[in-house]
């Protein structure tokens, strides 16, 4: 799960640099690169949609335990 989760941040980070890149690459080429780099936000935001949902359903089924702060004390 550790590894997944890693994979999936990677995945994040990957994306925002794509983005980047196509943001500063892109400044007078035109709509082509504006697409590119939209395309590239749009991923970031599903991949990282995709992570929580995945979380919340380990955590559901029990794969994974919260820890840390106990509550209620």
């Amino acid at each position: 799960m550790t590894y997944l989760v890693s994979l999936a941040f990677f995945a994040i980070l990957a994306s925002l640099g794509t983005a980047l890149f196509f943001m500063l690459r892109g400044s007078n080429t035109g709509p082509r690169q504006s697409r590119r780099m939209a395309r590239a936000l749009a991923l970031r935001v599903g991949v990282s949609i995709l992570l929580f949902a995945g979380i919340l359903l380990a955590w559901k089924l029990g794969i994974i335990h919260p820890t840390g702060i106990p509550s209620g004390t």
